[in-house]
């Protein structure tokens, strides 16, 4: 028998009120709402409170999905978070997110992958459902990016935003994700990292996040475009064929560039980023959860999820709603 996954529910969460680009300038950071909004296309973005967690983010986001699906976190079988900035070094999130969940049992296990990692975590469980092992699973991406950033670099600190989002997976029997590719080049570790550790109970290297800009914006547009055309090529579909493509969050010129290449019009394409800012692994289903709880995305539509991040890694997958 063939298995096969489909998207039965979507859930979103945005810690406390919008943190605006005046906020930040009013917190002392050498910058201006046009110098922002210029470059990136952020306005604003979430920023969690003192004490609040990725895992906390992430069972917000988790419980809105499992409602919308109609499934109880005990019927799960497989609970996957991709996640930079996880609560603990161990255990991993997941497993964090399963007790807050009360679910005993499921396979659980974080995915490290930056801001694709929703992407890659997603593909993976749509191939643990394949495979017929698993019939239930959740996928969240969570992020407390505020907690790595350098807030006297305004090259970086005014990009990102807290968050989560999650999707829950069912086994079907026809087809709903349609196609994956997922892609690193570890050569280009440097562009974009936090090379920091923990040793010996103390910090070692540098603890914030780190990014050569440029060579990130090009890299992105190129990538995407390459892994968008080819997972639209697998699934034997062309780019006019989407209904709907979101890419990840990141700067609004990257989206736009990206969505040029592809030959898709802006009203296709699903922005946040002037809201949220780069919520990292969060970025794609919380514009995914929002598009389809507004109505935007509706079922039998073809979506184009997609995301590049540090590693450097990217990827994108391609489901009928």
């Amino acid at each position: 028998m063939t298995h096969y996954s489909r998207l039965a529910g979507t859930g979103g969460y945005l810690p406390g009120p919008p943190v605006t680009n005046d906020d930040l300038v009013a917190r002392g950071i050498n910058t201006s709402d046009d110098w922002i909004v210029t470059r990136t296309g952020i306005r604003a973005r979430h920023l969690a409170a003192p004490g609040q967690t990725s895992c906390q983010m992430a069972t917000e986001a988790a419980l809105q999905a499992l409602d919308m699906a109609g499934i109880a976190a005990a019927d799960l079988d497989l609970i996957i978070v991709a996640t930079s900035t996880p609560d603990y070094i161990f255990p991993s999130t997941a497993c964090l997110l399963q007790g807050a969940l009360g679910n005993r049992g499921a396979t659980a296990f974080d995915v490290q992958a930056v801001c694709s990692g929703f992407v890659y975590a997603l593909s993976i469980a749509d191939k643990f459902i394949r495979s017929g092992t698993h019939q239930k699973a959740l996928v969240v991406g969570a992020e407390t990016f505020s907690r790595i950033l350098d807030w006297q670099d305004r090259g970086t600190c005014v990009l990102f935003g807290d968050g989560a989002g999650a999707v829950v997976l069912e086994a079907a029997e026809e087809s709903g994700i349609l196609a994956s590719a997922l892609h690193a080049d570890g050569s280009l570790v440097k562009i974009l990292s936090v090379p920091g550790q923990i040793a010996h109970g103390q910090v070692t290297g540098d603890p914030f996040l780190r990014m050569e800009g440029q060579a990130v914006f090009k890299t992105a547009v190129r990538v995407l475009t390459e892994v968008a055309r080819e997972c639209c090529a697998a699934a034997n579909l062309a780019p006019a064929d989407l209904d709907w493509l979101i890419p990840h969050q990141a700067n609004i010129r990257i989206i736009e560039a990206t969505g040029k290449r592809m030959g898709l019009v802006s009203d296709k394409v699903v922005v946040t980023v002037d809201r949220h800012g780069n919520t990292s692994a969060a970025s794609v289903p919380l514009a995914l959860n929002e598009a389809v709880r507004d109505g935007r995305i509706r079922r039998g539509q073809r979506v184009l999820l997609e995301g590049v991040g540090g590693g450097f890694t990217w990827g994108a997958l391609l489901f009928e709603f």
